[in-house]
């Protein structure tokens, strides 16, 4: 979307239970399958997912990219223990693209890549009007930057949380805590990347209905992530 400091940082310190995301999988995939379309599939890429969960989606990115070196980053080690199976050796063959999981923090991110994807995970990330052209600079020539940043942060079922958060009991337990989304309007990212320097910007909000059951079906919804 990309200094040698990093004021932003990750806020998740508590562990990741993947098999409660996962609950809704369907659900949380949509979006990924619409980033995916958007990327310029070329062969022997060097390519990373930030934030790539338990890796399921990283192994169907890596699928489509052939010929290519694919690296899953991701903060929780639960996550991680369970994308383990979907990694994949060097390539024998030109035709075959390898894929390795590793733990890290996105906003830290080092090296050149050709493709940085995202699904779904850098709202987890801070200040992303330092974030994104830092992000950018890891960019090689010619390089693509595809990320898809959930904006629902004001839905009233998040409302409702921070809301609960802030009575009195959660108050004293969670030190007066609250998170607040850092993501940006859609604006201003395009704004953001074109003082990047970047070039076919295609910026876009789409909304995905998910219909469910009751009100106990949205707390579990919300659970995965809140």
């Amino acid at each position: 979307m990309t200094m040698d400091h990093h004021p932003w940082s990750m806020v998740t310190s508590m562990p990741w239970n993947p098999d409660l995301y996962h609950k809704f999988q369907a659900e949380r995939s949509a979006p990924f399958y619409d980033l995916l379309a958007l990327v310029e599939v070329r062969p022997n890429l060097r390519v990373i997912d930030l934030g790539c969960g338990s890796g399921e989606l990283t192994r169907q990115l890596a699928d489509k990219l052939p010929g290519s070196h694919v690296t899953g980053l991701d903060s929780s080690p639960q996550m991680l223990e369970k994308a383990a199976s979907h990694a994949s050796s060097n390539p024998s063959t030109s035709l075959r693209t390898s894929l390795v999981f590793q733990q890290g923090d996105q906003s830290t991110l080092t090296g050149e890549w050709d493709l940085i994807f995202s699904n779904a995970a850098l709202q987890w990330s801070e200040n992303h009007t330092e974030l994104i052209p830092y992000l950018f600079d890891k960019l090689k020539p010619g390089g693509q930057i595809a990320v898809q940043v959930p904006s629902n942060h004001n839905h009233i079922s998040h409302q409702v949380y921070r809301e609960t958060a802030n009575e009195d009991a959660f108050k004293t337990i969670l030190q007066g805590f609250q998170r607040y989304a850092p993501v940006l309007p859609i604006d201003e990212y395009s704004r953001i990347l074109f003082d990047c320097g970047a070039e076919d910007i295609n910026v876009f909000e789409k909304i995905y209905p998910h219909v469910l059951e009751n009100s106990d079906a949205v707390v579990e919804w919300i659970s995965g992530t809140a």
